[in-house]
């Protein structure tokens, strides 16, 4: 019990200190920078009170800013932000507070801040999992990478425009006796990390932070690795993987793990989506441009052999006012080959067509869900989907 009350203790203390720790910035046009637009509480418990956390904006621009108003998905979640304008150089926070009593449960809250001089809002997110009594580090966090403990080794970083950076935190465990030291290698273009506290004190919490910058040559789902060192050491990771969602009868939403990582491997992997920036264009800028306009979003490839090869094929008009391009299109699995996807003049009609391999895919009706990163203004992301039975 006293070793229960002290772990209590000192992941209360660490998640205080987190929420004062400035991560790298999330930037938005030329307006605004966000030290993070996601907050991981990680653990919390029900007899611990409301939590907060606080998010911290820098006016990048060259006049004044405001923080017009900071909306919250629900009553649970209550908001506070600078009302006063913000000076060029200069900051102000929106401040967050989750009640923490409607029992225990995962929670991923939301709030929408309203910029002056943005067209789109910023959304942030604060999320965590709260649970009745304190339980052990290791039931918590079931993926152990020598000391190091985290529920996941795969991580969801959202979507992100063009020219901007994204960064969030991830809750992690030293489930050690003493304290931890975390450094990262072969950690890829794009991705940087840092840890908080660090080292980690024995039997306690900290937070990952990730910040993603993109790129002009990394468009759709892109994966960014690293691998962890812990201690001065690399270890394959052990423990208990997140149960994988059970298809509902016989139909599957076929998707592939990521083969890169899992247990025995060393790597952690962030993912995140990459689309066009068309922040500051005005409604009547987006309607002259691109708009690719498809006569079916689901295309049914019908009844095929297990193991045979079938062509699909999506249709669309481009009802813009400037040639339609595609940067790429993203499948929830390998088995999908893009065969033609060209540039389409204003007027015309397009198609895209797909090669479906189905060798290892499961027998019965199945699913496969598609991401198109456009040119378009109007319409930079298209979720599309092949369906159709396997036999």
């Amino acid at each position: 019990m006293k070793k229960t009350i002290r772990i209590f203790i000192v992941l209360t203390a660490l998640l205080t200190m987190a929420q004062g720790f400035a991560a790298a910035q999330s930037t938005f046009g030329n307006v605004v920078s966000v030290d993070k637009v996601n907050h991981d509480f990680g653990d919390i418990f029900t007899d611990q009170g409301p939590v907060s956390c606080t998010y911290t904006f820098k006016n990048i621009s060259n006049k004044p800013i405001l923080l017009l108003q900071a909306v919250s998905s629900c009553g649970c979640t209550t908001t506070d932000w600078t009302r006063e304008p913000i000076q060029p150089g200069k900051t102000g926070t929106v401040r967050a507070e989750f009640d923490n009593n409607d029992g225990p449960y995962p929670f991923d809250k939301t709030v929408t801040v309203y910029v002056s001089d943005l067209k789109n809002p910023i959304v942030l997110h604060l999320r965590g999992s709260a649970h009745e009594n304190a339980k052990p580090l290791k039931e918590t966090y079931t993926l152990i990478i020598g000391n190091l403990g985290i529920k996941s080794l795969e991580i969801k970083a959202g979507t992100l425009s063009q020219r901007e950076t994204k960064s969030g935190t991830v809750a992690v465990a030293n489930i050690g006796r003493a304290p931890m030291k975390v450094e990262f290698k072969n950690v890829s273009d794009g991705l940087r990390l840092e840890v908080f506290p660090n080292p980690i004190p024995a039997r306690s919490v900290a937070n990952i932070t990730y910040t993603i910058q993109t790129s002009r040559e990394r468009w759709g789902k892109n994966w960014y690795y690293a691998t962890p060192v812990v201690d001065g050491k690399v270890y394959k990771a052990t423990g208990t993987l997140p149960k994988a969602e059970e298809p509902v009868e016989d139909l599957h939403f076929y998707t592939e793990s990521n083969k890169r990582l899992g247990i025995g491997k060393s790597e952690i992997g962030f993912w995140a989506i990459t689309k066009e920036n068309f922040i500051g264009i005005s409604q009547e800028q987006k309607e002259e441009m691109a708009n690719p306009t498809f006569t079916k979003s689901t295309v049914n490839f019908g009844k095929v052999s297990a193991g045979a090869k079938t062509k699909v094929t999506f249709e669309y008009t481009n009802k813009g006012k400037k040639d339609c391009e595609f940067h790429k299109l993203d499948a929830d699995c390998s088995n999908v080959k893009v065969l033609e996807m060209e540039k389409t003049a204003p007027g015309k009609k397009g198609k895209i067509v797909l090669e479906l391999d189905t060798a290892g895919m499961p027998k019965g009706d199945n699913v496969i869900a598609l991401t198109l990163i456009t040119n378009s203004a109007l319409r930079p992301v298209i979720s599309l989907q092949i369906a159709g039975t396997i036999q």
